[in-house]
């Protein structure tokens, strides 16, 4: 029998399309942890689980159905269960339907080891994350979201089909809220150690069509197919690996930023205890003013269930 491996990663959520994504990336990834499904819809776990450790015969990690009280015990709890988002809903709509949901898993999960990550992918993921840190007793720092990393990934490749520059080499992130109030940070955007928008490549180009891409395309998959999660699942699982790896690598991901005295999508370096640190971003007036609409929407929201 091989070995069981000492880390480990909880899926809550893992029964649906985004959790079974997030695990079965874990694994294909490499990720040396023993990955738990856990699922309130117990045979669909049962059935993830068994497809997904079908492929884990030459890879690392180990996969398995697990119970709320063992993933409580993790080292990374990774949150995808909530409810779903319909064709042409904004996210900001899912906060009073999921927000029974994530507070009945927090509940669910105590005792909540106290050196645990927890990672939020479900949305809308700003509030949900602020709640699911108010909720779960654990320091703001072990507590975060995936954020717009997924967006980010979705405009580094418009961006390396404009310029012939592979994704990972233009350093360029979408900001603020995960959702109606983000914005693209083009005056920070950076390519070869230059200003992105002094590429020649970049003349003539269309800022504002750009982002408008990257704002639909979400809605699009949605309207396809029901839901998106190939994108998000392997943003999930690379999130995770950092967080286990202690990588401080710098991810868009949702954060609390004393400055702003809220959690949003914002560039921090994250390792195994979470945030390690968030980074100053410079931004031009009218991206200041973004900003500063995203930090009261997801105040707003977040007031209300203090």
């Amino acid at each position: 029998m091989a070995t069981i491996p000492k880390q480990r990663v909880s899926v809550i959520g893992g029964g649906g399309n985004v959790g079974a994504s997030t695990a079965f990336a874990l694994i294909a990834k490499g990720v040396p942890a023993e990955v738990l499904v856990v699922d309130v819809v117990d045979k669909a776990a049962e059935g993830q689980a068994l497809d997904i450790s079908d492929a884990s015969f030459m890879m690392p990690g180990t996969c398995r159905k697990g119970s709320f009280k063992e993933a409580g015990q993790s080292d990374v709890i990774i949150i995808t269960a909530g409810a779903r988002q319909q064709p042409g809903e904004p996210r900001s709509n899912l906060i009073d339907r999921n927000y029974k949901i994530i507070k009945s898993i927090m509940d669910s999960l105590q005792p909540i080891k106290s050196s645990a990550k927890i990672l939020m992918v479900s949305n809308p993921v700003d509030v949900l994350t602020d709640i699911a840190q108010k909720t779960s007793g654990l320091p703001r720092k072990q507590v975060i979201g995936s954020g717009t990393y997924l967006d980010s990934g979705r405009l580094r490749n418009v961006l390396s089909e404009i310029t012939g520059v592979s994704p990972t080499s233009i350093h360029a992130y979408m900001l603020g809220e995960h959702g109606d109030n983000q914005f693209t940070g083009w005056s920070s955007a950076r390519i070869g150690g230059r200003p992105l928008l002094e590429h020649p490549k970049m003349k003539n180009v269309n800022l504002d069509e750009i982002y408008e891409k990257i704002q639909r395309k979400a809605y699009v998959i949605i309207d396809a197919k029901g839901s998106t999660y190939y994108g998000i699942g392997i943003c999930a699982a690379t999130l995770a690996e950092a967080l286990l790896n202690n990588t401080s690598q710098v991810f868009p991901v949702v954060n609390y930023v004393d400055n702003f005295g809220c959690y949003m999508s914002w560039p921090a370096a994250i390792g195994c205890d979470g945030v390690e640190q968030s980074f100053d971003v410079k931004l031009n007036k009218e991206e200041d003013k973004k900003l500063q609409t995203a930090i009261a929407a997801i105040k707003d929201a977040c007031s209300k269930y203090d």
